[in-house]
């Protein structure tokens, strides 16, 4: 990908299956062409707040939207959370959190630390598919965002 384009997801995603299987189901829907993956939650600060390995990228250039799993190494998808929606720069951006967790605690926490859409991954191929398809659609086709 090229420094300058715009991002327009940015996959926070520990297991490599879970990130395919996510942009199998955006480039099959044609729903994203910028997308960068990382794998971790120290890599995640480190894009969303250009610096690290990504310096090269100005702040300002935020994605127009998050996929954030929760369960991550280094930082977990909680404190990339906080920190994400601490800091005025890039707390506008839309946070969806995809995980396996459906533990009450995570669901609450997310939403107090200002999450926009909290969604458990399915199991199932064909129903993991479709909600992938209908969260880039929302995110990318219908909401509308604050301009730059």
């Amino acid at each position: 990908m090229h420094p300058t384009a715009e991002v327009e997801i940015l996959l926070i995603e520990d297991n490599p299956a879970d990130a395919e299987l996510t942009l199998r189901a955006l480039r099959k829907n044609h729903l994203a062409n910028n997308i960068v993956v990382v794998q971790d939650g120290e890599q995640a600060l480190d894009f969303v707040f250009a610096r690290g390995s990504f310096t090269s990228r100005q702040i300002s250039d935020i994605p127009r939207v998050i996929l954030l799993d929760l369960k991550l190494p280094k930082v977990n998808g909680l404190d990339v959370l906080r920190q994400i929606k601490a800091d005025a720069r890039t707390k506008v951006i839309p946070v969806v959190v995809l995980t396996s967790s459906s533990e009450e605690k995570d669901i609450v926490e997310s939403y107090q630390l200002g999450v926009n859409s909290y969604i458990v991954k399915p199991v199932d191929f064909e129903k993991f598919i479709s909600a992938v398809k209908e969260l880039g659609m929302y995110w990318l086709l219908v909401n509308q965002a604050p301009s730059r």
